[in-house]
């Protein structure tokens, strides 16, 4: 029995990662030094052999030390100078080959000290090979590998230390390498962009006790060294770290393993970046709260929802709170925006509700008093002197707008002042607030959904007059509850709520108003303020006149306890995932290996009620390539009181279900928990694509060209309003399900759910896509819509009605 064969029956799993073609090369050895082969010299038996030749030998002779000592055994002298022979010939070693050789090496249940020298001697030879970085890659996976190898580690630690440290003199990117390591791209940044100033002479020892940044919560003895070693130059160049880790996101990096994986961050380097973000709490600058903010959502918004780097949220977190006052609200409340994970949303609902507590307020009062303003004035316009040109802000767009001193408006920055730091700071200042402005739609939104209730005076205070709020607020429906509703309208000092007829209301102060709902209006009042909005041109942050409402349909009353009304759809999973998460909901990222046997759910919390969708992988795992699925199928919907339900393994669908009966169910609960299944399904669907995937034709077709969904329906009002305010309105006509444009070539039919087009008389699809945007631009829209299916089928009706002035061949040719 060969060396591997009876490895594997002493430890089954001792030779996981050999390849099939690398077990192949190590056994003929096995041959090689059978008992006949024994006496002839080492030189003889392995002088002709190639450096692939070599290397294989060398795994072989790892093996054999690793069996001896599973076996209990003494290495014989045949062995001990085959492994001398090994370590000196020493040849071109790969990275795998060598955390091959570590694997084996540490894998042994040897617990004597004195095998330690021999056990690691080819693997320390092989690493001395590799390059530096090389080295770090190795050095780590062994580390780590120490803290729970049955093995005595020894001296061989400070030997692999060895083999990783640089030499510092007159280097200080070297010092910056010795202590990140540069196991990731961003610790390459570190090194090479910020290595000059990052490991001088002032800053070493800053940065070597940001490294010792290992628990969870800084004590004052370390805050206390941090304030000591904080040199002038730091806070700067601390700034500029956290502004480019904001900018950040996940590269391919090749582990040890000759694997390809995305990395945002080694811990190594997630351990010095905590010892910098605590360290903020020391520096009092005004760009500190923003930016560590910014940092929180970096770090805690991934792909599909899923932190990058938890710890890094919890430092940023932690360190605000620390700082205290009510500018860090602000920031925090970016921070629940992006952030889906509820440990992190829990933790920073805690640190505003302890603020909020402090001042006396509600947690959502509190928000509503501290958003930023950024200078703006009434108009949401701030002005700026640099040299001679004037520089506007505007909450509009947002934008820069720059103006010359003959009082030109100018296209671009000039050329003047566009390398000075006052501009530089002003472009900062512009992505903050439109973050801001981002973060203020997405409240009110959530506001609208849950009910919130304000008295009038906080509501004219704190969001009319705020020019930032304001914008979106003036342009919002309020109502006094059970009463008459209205846009807000200046009136001398104050204001009051006038509705679509001219109707006007001006509530008392302490009067409550929440948000306007369709769910609660009868149709004929949707009908007038939707006739209103477009008339006046009334553009509103999201979707309130022109909402979609999702009453129970019979077939949903009939089932009692789920809903099966977005049951059976094929989603991408990524974009879906991203939709819903930005929209409240949690679940499992669902893999070909995923223990529940590819079967889950997505779950969302509102109004004291929680629902459950579920979902089942699609396709095949070798159509994916990798472990995560590409597509699902969706399930039914049940509904829970929240708190009914355990919360351990809340991503499954209970199977008795525990769900409550859709008609106890709050109407607009209901609604919106469909809506954003609705959502998902317009933009994640594959009949949406423009060609039918292959094992999934039949539910491209039905998708595709069948049935309007309620958001498809509501489009389709909002065409019938805005068409005949359209150049080309004469070749246009709205259908059930299409919009008919007639082209010079031929007539079209887009359909209104998904967009596709076919080609009349026979219904030939054609695939069509244009450039979102092109000319729909130029058509208003009653509410921010960010280039979704309604401007994608505009700017389709322009494109097909000059289809004359189409050059593409790929189109032409199924034109003429």
């Amino acid at each position: 029995m060969g060396v591997i064969d009876e490895l594997r029956r002493r430890s089954p799993h001792a030779l996981g990662d050999l390849s099939p073609a690398e077990e192949q090369a190590i056994a003929c050895f096995d041959d090689l030094f059978g008992p006949p082969a024994w006496a002839t010299p080492l030189a003889t038996l392995v002088g002709d052999l190639n450096d692939e030749g070599r290397r294989a030998f060398g795994l072989w002779v790892q093996l054999c030390l690793r069996l001896q000592e599973e076996a209990g055994q003494e290495p014989d002298e045949r062995l001990l100078e085959a492994v001398r022979y090994v370590a000196d010939a020493n040849p071109e070693w790969t990275l795998r080959e060598v955390w091959l050789l570590w694997m084996v090496a540490m894998g042994t249940r040897g617990r004597r000290d004195t095998d330690c020298r021999l056990r690691y001697r080819i693997p320390l030879a092989a690493t001395a090979r590799l390059g530096p970085a090389e080295r770090r890659f190795v050095a780590d996976t062994i580390a780590s590998l120490a803290q729970t190898s049955l093995t005595q580690w020894g001296t061989t630690a400070d030997q692999v230390n060895a083999l990783v440290t640089e030499p510092e003199e007159n280097d200080p990117a070297a010092r910056v390498r010795n202590v990140v390591w540069a196991c990731d791209p961003f610790a390459c940044l570190l090194a090479d962009e910020f290595g000059t100033r990052l490991g001088a002479e002032p800053m070493v020892p800053l940065l070597r006790h940001w490294a010792t940044a290992t628990s969870a919560r800084p004590t004052k003895k370390w805050l206390d060294t941090a304030r000591r070693l904080l040199v002038p130059e730091a806070p700067e160049l601390m700034r500029e770290i956290l502004t480019r880790l904001t900018e950040h996101r996940e590269r391919p990096v090749r582990t040890p393993r000759d694997h390809e994986e995305a990395i945002f961050l080694h811990r190594r380097t997630t351990t010095v970046l905590r010892g910098l973000v605590w360290t903020c709490a020391l520096v009092d600058e005004p760009w500190v709260t923003p930016l560590l903010g910014d940092v929180a959502v970096t770090c805690g918004a991934g792909e599909s929802g899923k932190p990058r780097c938890e710890t890094l949220v919890n430092a940023a977190v932690s360190t605000l709170v620390r700082r205290g006052g009510l500018d860090v609200v602000a920031a925090l409340a970016k921070v629940t925006v992006k952030v889906r994970r509820r440990r992190l949303l829990a933790q920073v609902g805690q640190a505003l509700g302890e603020i909020a507590a402090q001042a006396g307020l509600t947690r959502d009062q509190l928000l509503d008093r501290t958003v930023p303003d950024f200078g703006l004035d009434a108009d949401g316009v701030r002005e700026e002197k640099i040299g001679d040109h004037r520089v506007l802000l505007c909450v509009d767009g947002p934008s820069l707008r720059f103006v010359n001193p003959a009082g030109r408006t100018l296209k671009s920055a000039p050329q003047a002042i566009r390398k000075t730091p006052e501009l530089a700071e002003l472009k900062d200042t512009l992505k903050e607030l439109g973050r801001t402005l981002a973060a203020e739609r997405h409240r009110l939104e959530r506001a609208l959904i849950e009910e919130r209730v304000w008295r009038w005076h906080e509501v004219t205070t704190h969001l009319i007059d705020h020019p930032l709020t304001g914008r979106y607020v003036r342009n919002l429906i309020w109502q006094i509850p059970d009463g008459p509703a209205g846009l807000p309208a200046r009136v001398g000092d104050g204001w009051e709520l006038t509705d679509p007829h001219g109707h006007a209301a001006r509530p008392d102060p302490d009067t409550p108003v929440l948000l306007w709902h369709p769910i609660r209006a009868t149709a004929d009042e949707v009908r007038a303020w939707r006739d209103f909005l477009l008339d006046r041109e009334v553009r509103q942050p999201f979707k309130q006149a022109f909402r979609e409402v999702y009453p129970l349909t019979p077939a949903e009353r009939e089932t009692g306890t789920y809903s099966p009304r977005f049951s059976g759809h094929v989603l991408r999973y990524g974009q879906a995932k991203a939709l819903l998460s930005r929209r409240g909901w949690t679940g499992p990222a669902l893999g070909h290996r995923d223990h529940g046997g590819g079967e889950g759910a997505v779950v969302k919390a509102l109004s004291g009620w929680q629902v459950r969708w579920g979902m089942r992988v699609a396709g095949a795992p070798e159509a994916d390539g990798r472990d995560a699925a590409s597509l699902y199928v969706t399930g039914e919907m049940l509904f829970h009181r929240a708190g009914r339900i355990p919360a351990a393994r809340d991503d499954r669908v209970p199977e008795d279900g525990g769900a409550v009966p859709l008609t106890e169910v709050p109407p607009l609960v209901f609604s919106e928990v469909m809506r954003d299944a609705d959502l998902a399904v317009g933009v994640a669907s594959i009949g949406l694509d423009q060609e039918a995937l292959a094992g999934h034709e039949d539910y491209w077709r039905e998708y595709g060209f069948g049935a309007l969904s309620e958001t498809a329906e509501t489009r389709r009002d909002v065409l019938a309003r805005l068409l005949p305010r359209l150049k080309i309105a004469d070749r246009l006509e709205l259908a059930d399900r299409f919009l008919r444009v007639r082209g010079d070539l031929r007539t079209y039919k887009i359909h209104l759910g998904s967009g596709n087009v076919l080609i009349e008389p026979h219904d030939a699809h054609l695939c069509l896509v244009p450039e979102r945007g092109r000319d729909a631009g130029q058509v208003f829209l009653p509410f921010e819509e960010d280039g979704g299916m309604l401007s994608i089928i505009l700017s389709k009706a322009l494109l097909l009605a000059g289809d004359t002035s189409i050059t593409d061949p790929t189109i032409t040719r199924r034109l003429r």
